[in-house]
């Protein structure tokens, strides 16, 4: 589906600048002295879509820090209406095309990474795209802090079972997998778009969180 462009965005991010960080490769290793309560651990979203997410988590839990990337500008801006929203001080948003993390942050920067219904990209010769790749997690590793947690969340079995087995490949402790994640009735799951989406067509969430090992 074509995105409409939304010609104020610009605008509309550049006065919430407290929110959607304008140069966020000039704050690489300093990502922490951007929130009220520096000492706070910090997760990590990719992709954050239009918002629901991170938001909802930064709502849920005061005790952290957020940082959401979205390279769209026609949807980060509805996950900056999101945030405004929430009314919530612990969330940072981040309008870039990150292909390498670690331009964006410094080793043992981040404490927690959710990838929340990545593109599954199913070909064979895409692969490489997936970002549960072996040189995405590559990234995430050094990223973040020593046996640092990843979260996956998608309504794709297929690569959700690339998934656990490229985390497993790599070295990753499993610990938690969920086939059903609503059946399951997590009351501290925070649900994107997409996820109420499929939720109400009856589909199955997948969810996994994986530990580094060093």
């Amino acid at each position: 589906m074509r995105l409409r462009n939304k010609p104020w965005a610009d605008d509309f991010m550049k006065e919430n600048n407290h929110i959607v960080v304008q140069d966020p490769f000039s704050v690489r290793g300093k990502w922490k002295q951007l929130y009220e309560k520096q000492q706070n651990p910090l997760h990590l979203e990719i992709g954050t879509g239009k918002g629901g997410f991170i938001s909802g988590m930064g709502k849920q839990h005061p005790e952290l820090n957020f940082v959401g990337v979205e390279i769209v500008k026609s949807v980060i801006v509805g996950a900056l209406k999101k945030v405004i929203d929430a009314e919530v001080s612990n969330v940072r948003l981040v309008n870039e095309n990150a292909k390498d993390l670690r331009e964006l942050f410094s080793e043992n920067e981040i404490d927690h990474v959710y990838l929340n219904f990545s593109d599954p990209w199913p070909k064979n010769r895409h692969e490489k795209r997936r970002l549960t790749f072996s040189t995405f997690l590559e990234q995430y590793e050094e990223i973040l802090i020593p046996n640092g947690e990843l979260t996956l969340k998608t309504d794709n079995r297929g690569f959700f079972e690339y998934s656990l087995i490229s985390f497993s490949n790599y070295g990753m402790t499993l610990e938690d997998v969920s086939l059903d994640l609503h059946a399951d009735e997590d009351p501290l799951n925070v649900a994107t778009e997409y996820e109420e989406k499929f939720k109400a067509k009856g589909q199955p969430i997948y969810r996994c969180r994986a530990r580094f090992s060093s």
